[in-house]
């Protein structure tokens, strides 16, 4: 690979943008071809998704899309951004590990204290291995720098809940693909404006992208039987690479002196992060306040998922994920705009903002209701 890119600079191309063409080409193409198999195999072998209390679907479909979605990104990452497993050194083993849980889990359903296990060892590795952390809340209630092991306690929290966060919000057709491709283009644009220095975290968020289109042709497909879910193998990956780019995001605008890095500050990173995350945090966090008020367990499967209830305003899939996106790719926008007001204010805004779209379908479905009783 080096000396390709010896030859690429020699002839005065480009090797980032060659990088960025190559890595979505290859990361579509692999997800596109590979799926096929993957269905093919899952019909013959049965491995496939049962209706069940938390299931939009009625009939069995094959849910192990996140084989291909990890082969992809494996592949092209490791060739196209191999600058990030050379800084990270546990971020492959990482993703190694989440795929044996996922694909165990999509097969013969795991027990939740021993997904929480495995987690709990990824985030380990991933932020005292690789020292992927968050360091700094800005301001924060009050919080600016935080002491190592606070930090190290913090870093693993969050990456165990933006995990489960993604695997929850994957309840309807093209919700998680959809959302994971907003968010790492979001992620790649702020990545690319902050200079060469993040160029391989920006061929990351592409390849991504690249394998999760490619997924969505076939998650949103009509057609029975082209139709596959990305499973906890796939919601697990993108929930990982999601919470692991945001965090570098945050990192990026420490102000710190560090050799050949270029010094960047934004008071509001953090919450620019939380905004791009917004959907999987306040669905997650509504439906653990809501259990918790019907004295259920945290963990108790049911249909109070904001994409619940949006079905039950009998929306398609299609739809309800299009209008999800849509409303939370608005509060993304609100928070670039008011990025210089005061962190503490523009996160209460932000939390408010996502909270109100968890609740409007439940406000229409009400104000639905009411108008039939008065007829």
């Amino acid at each position: 690979m080096k000396n390709f890119e010896l030859f690429l600079s020699e002839s005065g191309i480009s090797i980032f943008y060659v990088k960025i063409g190559l890595g979505f080409l290859f990361s579509f193409l692999i997800t596109f071809f590979s799926i096929p198999t993957i269905i093919k195999i899952s019909r013959r072998k049965n491995l496939m998704d049962e209706p069940g209390i938390r299931s939009s679907h009625l009939r069995k479909i094959p849910n192990l899309g996140g084989i291909a979605i990890f082969y992809s990104i494996g592949i092209c990452a490791s060739i196209f951004a191999y600058e990030l497993f050379d800084l990270y050194k546990f971020l492959f083993a990482s993703l190694i590990i989440l795929l044996y849980i996922g694909v165990m889990d999509d097969i013969v359903v795991m027990r939740a204290y021993k997904k929480l296990v495995a987690q709990i060892m990824v985030s380990s590795l991933v932020v005292i291995g690789s020292d992927i952390r968050i360091r700094s809340l800005f301001g924060i209630f009050g919080i600016y720098e935080m002491g190592y092991f606070v930090s190290v306690l913090f870093s693993i929290i969050t990456f165990i809940i933006l995990i489960n966060a993604f695997n929850l919000i994957d309840g309807i057709d093209g919700l998680a693909g959809g959302y994971s491709v907003i968010c790492s283009g979001l992620f790649g644009i702020s990545y690319y404006r902050l200079g060469e220095y993040n160029y391989p975290l920006v061929v990351l968020s592409v390849i991504i992208i690249g394998t999760v289109l490619a997924f969505l042709y076939y998650n949103l497909s009509n057609y029975r039987t082209n139709k596959i879910f990305m499973g906890d193998t796939g919601s697990m990956l993108l929930g990982f690479l999601l919470a692991f780019t945001s965090i570098c995001f945050i990192d990026i605008f420490i102000d710190r002196e560090l050799p050949n890095v270029p010094r960047y500050h934004l008071q509001s990173a953090p919450v620019i992060a939380v905004a791009i995350l917004i959907l999987p945090i306040v669905d997650t966090l509504n439906v653990i306040i809501i259990r918790l008020c019907n004295k259920k367990s945290p963990f108790d499967a049911d249909k109070n998922h904001i994409h619940h209830k949006l079905l039950k305003l009998n929306l398609t899939h299609r739809r309800s994920t299009f209008y999800i996106i849509v409303y939370y790719l608005m509060i993304v926008i609100v928070a670039y705009y008011l990025r210089h007001i005061n962190i503490n204010l523009l996160l209460m805004i932000i939390i408010s903002l996502g909270f109100f779209g968890a609740y409007l379908p439940d406000l229409i479905y009400h104000l639905r209701n009411n108008k039939k009783i008065r007829i």
